[in-house]
C-alpha cells in the first residue's frame, strides 16, 4: 500500500520535531556539563600543605551548596592511588548530541537539499553535489583541526586559537559561494560539532582509557594523556558559543542571508569566543571587562552594518491607473493587486494550510498568505525576507524575480495599503 505524500510529509515533519527536541535536550546536557567541568577547573582551589588531602594527591578542591544539599568535589593531579568501584564517565551525552545533529541533518536538508541547500542564484548544483560539500565538510573539518592539533602549532595556544579560527572562517566562505546562506551556515556549525564530538571520542575518552588501564595494571600514568584530553577539553569550550549561535541562526535570516554572510559569522563566532573567554577568567578570579565590551562591540557594530535601508517607492511602480477612481478601482487596489499576484505566484505553494511545495506538511513558521488580510498581517514578514534579505522564497524555488520584489518594496515602503 502506496503511503499518501502529505502523510508522509507530516511524518517526516513530526519527525524532524522529536529529533530536533532530542537534539536540543542531548546538547543541554553535553554543554551543561562542559561549562560545569571549565567552571570547576579553574575555581578548585589546592588543598594546605601536608593536609591529608594533600598526602592524597587532591590538587584542588571547593566546597558548594545546591539544591540543599553540600557538595565537597575534588580533583586528583593524575589520579588517585586506588581506584573507585564505580566510576562515571562524560560521553554519551556528546555522542548523542552529534547523532541527533547528523540525523537533523539529513532530514532537514539532505532529503530535501533541492530547497534547503542549492540556491541556483549562487551555485548551480546537483543533489549529489550539494551532498558531498555538505558531508565533505565535516570530514575535512575534522581532519584539518586534529592535524593542527598533533602539530607544533598544536602546542602554542594563542597562534593555535587564531589559525583554527581563520580555518573555520575560511570554510564559511567557501561554502557561502556553493549552498544557500542557511545551509552554509548550519554545515559551519556541523563541522565545528563535529570536531567538538571527535575531540571526545577520539582523544578525551581514549586518553582517559590509558589512564584507567595504566592504574589498573599497577603502573604510574603518563600524564601526556591528561594534557591532550584537557587541552581538548578547553578547545569544546570556547567552540559552544559560536555553534550555539548557528544552531539558532535559522531565525536570523538577516545573518545567513545578508551578501557578505561568512563575515557576519566571522564577527559573530569571535564575539562569542571572546565573551566565553572573561567567563573562563572570571573563574580563576580575574576580571577582565575588556573582552566582553570588544565582544559586544562586534556584535553591534554587525548589526549596524548589516541594517537594512529603503530601497524602493511607491514612484517605482508603474500603474495604470491614475489617483483618481477608474473603472471602479483606485491606484492603490491596482498596488496591491500587483502584490497579491506575486505573492500568490510565488509564496502560496508552501505559505498555505496544506503546502503544494514538496517536503513541507505545514506553512513555514506557521505563516500563510493565501487572503488579502493575512497578506496585509504578515506585510513586515514579507518584506523583510522576500525584499529586504531576499532569502524567501527559499532558494528562490519559484524564481521571483527582481521586479517582484521591487513591487513588494515599493507598496510596504508606501504603506502597504
Amino acid at each position: 500500500m502506496e503511503i499518501p505524500v502529505y502523510l508522509m510529509s507530516y511524518s517526516l515533519e513530526w519527525l524532524s520535531v522529536l529529533v530536533r527536541w532530542l537534539h536540543l535536550i542531548v546538547g543541554i546536557a553535553w554543554i551543561g556539563a562542559s561549562f560545569y567541568f571549565i567552571w570547576l577547573d579553574n575555581t578548585i582551589k589546592p588543598p594546605k600543605a601536608g593536609s591529608d588531602l594533600a598526602e592524597k594527591g587532591v590538587s584542588g578542591e571547593l566546597w558548594a551548596v545546591h539544591g540543599g544539599g553540600f557538595y565537597n568535589p575534588q580533583k586528583y593531579l593524575i589520579a588517585p592511588k586506588q581506584l573507585p568501584e564505580k566510576l562515571h564517565w562524560f560521553k554519551w551525552e556528546a555522542y548523542a548530541t552529534w547523532l541527533s545533529g547528523f540525523a537533523l541533518l539529513c532530514l532537514v536538508y539532505y532529503a530535501n537539499a533541492q530547497s534547503m541547500m542549492i540556491d541556483k542564484s549562487v551555485a548551480d548544483l546537483s543533489t549529489g553535489q550539494a551532498l558531498s560539500i555538505g558531508i565533505g565538510t565535516l570530514l575535512i573539518g575534522w581532519i584539518v583541526y586534529d592535524g593542527l592539533c598533533r602539530s607544533a602549532l598544536g602546542k602554542h595556544d594563542v597562534l593555535f586559537g587564531m589559525a583554527i579560527f581563520f580555518f573555520i572562517v575560511g570554510m564559511a566562505y567557501v561554502l557561502s559561494r556553493y549552498l544557500s546562506g542557511r545551509a552554509a551556515y548550519i554545515h559551519v556549525g556541523a563541522m565545528m560539532g563535529s570536531m567538538m564530538v571527535g575531540n571526545v571520542l577520539m582523544a578525551i575518552i581514549p586518553g582517559q582509557r590509558k589512564l584507567v588501564a595504566a592504574l589498573m595494571a599497577g603502573k604510574t600514568p603518563d600524564p601526556t594523556w591528561a594534557t591532550i584530553a584537557k587541552q581538548r577539553s578547553v578547545h569544546n569550550n570556547y567552540f559552544t558559543l559560536p555553534v550555539l549561535f548557528i544552531m539558532i541562526s535559522n531565525h536570523a535570516a538577516m545573518t545567513y542571508g545578508h551578501r557578505h554572510s561568512w563575515l557576519v559569522l566571522a564577527a559573530i563566532m569571535a564575539a562569542g569566543a571572546l565573551i566565553r573567554h572573561f567567563f573562563n577568567l572570571r573563574y580563576k578570579g580575574r576580571t577582565a571587562w575588556g573582552y566582553p565590551v570588544c565582544g559586544v562591540g562586534l556584535l553591534l557594530m554587525v548589526a549596524v552594518a548589516i541594517a537594512p535601508t529603503p530601497m524602493y517607492s511607491s514612484s517605482s511602480l508603474s500603474s495604470p491607473l491614475s489617483d483618481h477612481q477608474e473603472n471602479g478601482r483606485s491606484s492603490t487596489m491596482w498596488q496591491f493587486a500587483q502584490v497579491q499576484a506575486v505573492v500568490t505566484l510565488r509564496c502560496v505553494s508552501c505559505h498555505t494550510e496544506h503546502p503544494l511545495q514538496p517536503g513541507f506538511a505545514s506553512a513555514p513558521a506557521g505563516v500563510m498568505l493565501d487572503s488579502p488580510n493575512l497578506i496585509h498581517q504578515h506585510a513586515a514578514r514579507i518584506y523583510r525576507q522576500a525584499v529586504v534579505l531576499k532569502t524567501m522564497p527559499l532558494a528562490n524555488l519559484t524564481h521571483i524575480t527582481e521586479e517582484e520584489r521591487a513591487i513588494i518594496g515599493a507598496w510596504f515602503e508606501g504603506g502597504a495599503k
